[in-house]
């Protein structure tokens, strides 16, 4: 079993552990840093695709390949929509309906000029975590999803979301995390700020 979850972070519980494909794995931080690695594989994916859209980004199939080559080296159940209810998260089957209406609000968004990118950076990511599709590797994942936002659409430099490594308990995590908690609310000028006091 992994340990030392930090705030906010979906914890492992046995099932999830038993897609883990490296068992000498014991803690977060040796999870992290197998997963970073993964990560960097992911983001090489990404930028090797020449013909993302509008359309193609913001659809389902995107969502779920981005999980899967961001964590597939790690977990098997990487890529896949979860099935189990979270302290965190909507019902399981409430998954695919509302990531839909999330995709086609946000193609509207970017499209109409809805919000200044930073807001709009800041309602993506949330709405993705708030959603949670899978097992675990969430918010990294939105994280990523946005950025990729940023960069094809809005030709925009990815995001700096931390000084810091938000995987890890720390004074920024915890004001990452009350951001998302103050957005859960629709006020996203917490988020606004607090990734404008990171330079971006």
């Amino acid at each position: 079993m992994i340990i030392d979850d930090p705030e906010g972070a979906t914890p492992l519980d046995p099932d999830d552990m038993e897609g883990l494909k490296h068992p000498h794995v014991t803690t977060r931080e040796q999870l992290n840093e197998l997963e970073q690695s993964n990560i960097l594989a992911g983001q090489q994916w990404v930028t090797g695709i020449s013909d993302l859209t509008l359309d193609s980004i913001f659809s389902a199939e995107f969502v779920l390949a981005l999980h899967k080559n961001l964590f597939g080296d790690v977990w098997t159940w990487a890529g896949t929509i979860r099935n189990k209810e979270l302290s965190i998260g909507c019902d399981p089957f409430q998954i695919r309906p509302k990531l839909h209406n999330f995709l086609e609000d946000a193609k509207c968004w970017v499209e109409f000029n809805h919000f200044s990118s930073l807001e709009l950076s800041a309602r993506i990511q949330h709405k993705l975590v708030e959603i949670h599709p899978f097992p675990n590797g969430n918010g990294r994942h939105s994280r990523m999803f946005t950025d990729v936002v940023r960069i094809v659409l809005l030709n925009e430099p990815p995001l700096n979301w931390a000084e810091g490594n938000l995987e890890k308990v720390s004074e920024e995590r915890k004001a990452y995390v009350s951001c998302l908690k103050e957005a859960d609310k629709g006020d996203f000028s917490s988020f606004v700020k607090y990734l404008e006091k990171l330079g971006n």
